[in-house]
This record gives C-alpha cells, sequence and structure tokens, in this order.
C-alpha cells in the first residue's frame, strides 16, 4: 500500500501548553474555552457548521513519541494493546475529540470541552449528529472498570517525546 499524506486545515488552541496536565478526553475537560483556526482557503467550507451544537474535531496527536503497540493508558497500570486504548502514541496519531461549538466568527470556531494541547494542527472537521453517532453498547473493556477515574485523570507526559 502506497503512503497517505494529509496537510492541516488548521490548528487548535487551548489553554493547555503541554501535554502534562491536559484533560484526558472532553467529558473531563467540561467548561473549558478554546478556538479552531481555520485556514482562510478552507473558510468557505465552515458554512452551515454554525448549526451544530457540536464538531468532531479530527487532529494530528503532534507532540507524542514514536508509537508502541503495547503501552500503559493514563486509566491504568496494565499495558494495553495500542488499539484498546486512546492514548495518542499510535502508528497513525490521529486524535479525535466531540466539543461544544459556541460561535463561529469569519475562520475562528469558538469551542468548550476542549482536551487538546495549543497548537495541535487540524485534520478536519465533522458535525456530531447523535443519531449517527451515538450507540448501544454491552461492553467497554478494561475501561468498564476504570471509567470513572476520567474526571480527575490528566495527561502526566507519559507519551511526550
Amino acid at each position: 500500500m502506497h503512503e497517505i499524506k494529509y496537510k492541516p486545515i488548521g490548528t487548535i488552541y487551548s489553554p493547555f501548553k503541554e501535554p502534562k496536565g491536559t484533560p484526558i478526553q472532553p467529558t473531563g475537560a467540561k467548561g473549558i474555552d478554546g478556538r479552531v483556526e481555520v485556514f482562510p482557503e478552507y473558510a468557505e467550507g465552515l458554512e452551515d457548521l454554525e448549526g451544530f451544537s457540536h464538531v468532531l474535531l479530527i487532529y494530528h496527536f503532534h507532540l507524542s513519541k514514536k508509537a508502541s503497540l503495547k503501552a500503559k493508558p493514563f486509566m491504568d497500570c496494565k499495558a494495553r494493546g495500542v488499539f484498546a486504548m486512546r492514548g495518542p502514541s499510535r502508528p497513525n496519531p490521529i486524535g479525535i475529540s466531540v466539543v461544544r461549538l459556541l460561535r463561529i466568527e469569519d475562520n475562528i470556531l469558538h469551542i468548550q470541552d476542549v482536551d487538546i494541547v495549543d497548537g495541535t494542527p487540524l485534520l478536519d472537521i465533522k458535525p456530531y449528529v447523535p443519531k449517527f453517532d451515538i450507540r448501544e453498547v454491552e461492553k467497554t473493556g478494561w475501561l468498564e472498570e476504570n471509567v470513572r477515574k476520567l474526571s480527575s485523570s490528566t495527561d502526566d507526559g507519559r507519551f511526550v517525546e
């Protein structure tokens, strides 16, 4: 298979200047404001987005260390397979976050519940639609026991070079 390359469409800004101390999921970042600057050549694509209360941000984990196929996730003390966790050190370091869209001014999205490091390259934006995105699940793997730790868990720097 050939190599796939992506070009950022913007930059995500937040109060988190480094991974350490950053919330590890948007639900752990309630009320934290940020903004997304979409590069001017992509601004036309923002038309009609303001009609959504939440958006999916897809971004590049630009500060993560080299991928390992097993790692110790933030909310556990046992090494897990990388595809059974959401940590940033992955074969393709792509992150996703569902954030609240407060408003759009020109090419700037004002967002809330941001769990992303300042200066992160944005790859894409998609509207969040519960009827499309929410599924009833029967099990959540090793996180079943650990999900209660989310509100107090932040990045401790383990995945940074």
